[in-house]
């Protein structure tokens, strides 16, 4: 696709005059209020470069661009001003559930949200809904007006994803591999519940003395620690194709020796990176193997221990 918003392809557009279905639902989710940009067909990954910036609720930018292909469709939920909890399924039947949630009965990403919801003593409020073509939920509710939320791998639970500032969630109409994103209850996105405005904002707990991995002198703080997470997360968002799963690497392992003398947790770790590298474009799978490797290497050398 051509990257400048604006300059349509005009061959494509030629064969393409009369709205089809996807263009049709890239309108109907602006007419909402929410601001989408174009996948490449039959993908989950952005066409154009700098889609944060591109974006939009115009009609007129919509038409242009779905002319020139059958786009899937990319909501952008902070211009939306949306929080999206996404509850995906397991990766494969092998995945064991991990604990707490094997316990209580757990099997995907939605019995682990409501189960901490009846922990809240709270229930979800219902909002619109979309189910994924593997069988997972978008769940769209507003952003709180105290904070701005991000994206985060995990922080919540098992099996829970949120997009917020600086991500985006394939919208309703879209298809991969043949099957559908399907809007199953359309209605104005809800006020995110405190409980988990809360949960999302919450600083981890110090980590524990006495584990199994060796420390060094604590000679960092939160505070660097968190001063090294941001840069290590500017570093890695900037990094150019063909290096991307190296520098996740070299991040992973930069931080895990930050963590490894206690300033940083090892699992917000994990969160970040994994969120961080699925929005340069890794997959989830490769990112998880490459930050677990750079991350275990990192803890074994923590930073002023020689």
């Amino acid at each position: 696709m051509n990257t400048s918003p604006g300059t349509p392809n005009r061959s494509l557009r030629a064969g393409m005059k009369r709205p089809g279905r996807l263009a049709r639902a890239a309108h109907w989710h602006a007419a909402r209020g929410l601001a989408v940009f174009p996948l490449g067909p039959g993908s989950k990954k952005p066409a154009i470069e700098d889609w944060p910036h591109a974006a939009t609720t115009d009609p007129d930018q919509i038409t242009q661009w779905w002319t020139e292909a059958p786009y899937n469709i990319g909501v952008a939920t902070g211009p939306s001003n949306l929080l999206v909890i996404d509850l995906d399924q397991p990766k494969d039947t092998s995945e064991r559930v991990p604990e707490p949630w094997n316990g209580r009965g757990a099997t995907c990403g939605r019995d682990v949200l409501d189960l901490l919801a009846d922990d809240a003593g709270e229930r979800l409020p219902r909002t619109w809904t979309v189910t994924t073509p593997s069988g997972g939920q978008h769940l769209y509710y507003r952003q709180p007006d105290a904070a701005q939320l991000g994206n985060t791998a995990g922080k919540l639970g098992w099996r829970i994803d949120t997009r917020g500032h600086g991500g985006y969630v394939v919208g309703a109409g879209s298809v991969t591999r043949g099957q559908l994103y399907r809007a199953d209850l359309i209605r104005r996105p809800q006020r995110l519940p405190d409980w988990i405005v809360d949960a999302l904002t919450a600083h981890p707990a110090p980590p524990e003395q006495g584990g199994s991995v060796r420390r060094g002198p604590r000679r960092f703080g939160p505070v660097y620690g968190l001063k090294a997470l941001t840069g290590q997360l500017d570093r890695l968002l900037a990094a150019t194709p063909g290096q991307r799963n190296d520098d996740l690497n070299a991040s992973a392992y930069a931080l895990g020796r930050v963590a490894a003398t206690g300033a940083l947790d090892p699992q917000v770790i994990r969160n970040e990176l994994l969120s961080a590298a699925m929005q340069i474009g890794l997959g989830r799978r490769e990112a998880e193997r490459t930050i677990e490797s750079g991350l275990s290497a990192g803890l074994l050398r923590p930073r002023g221990v020689r």
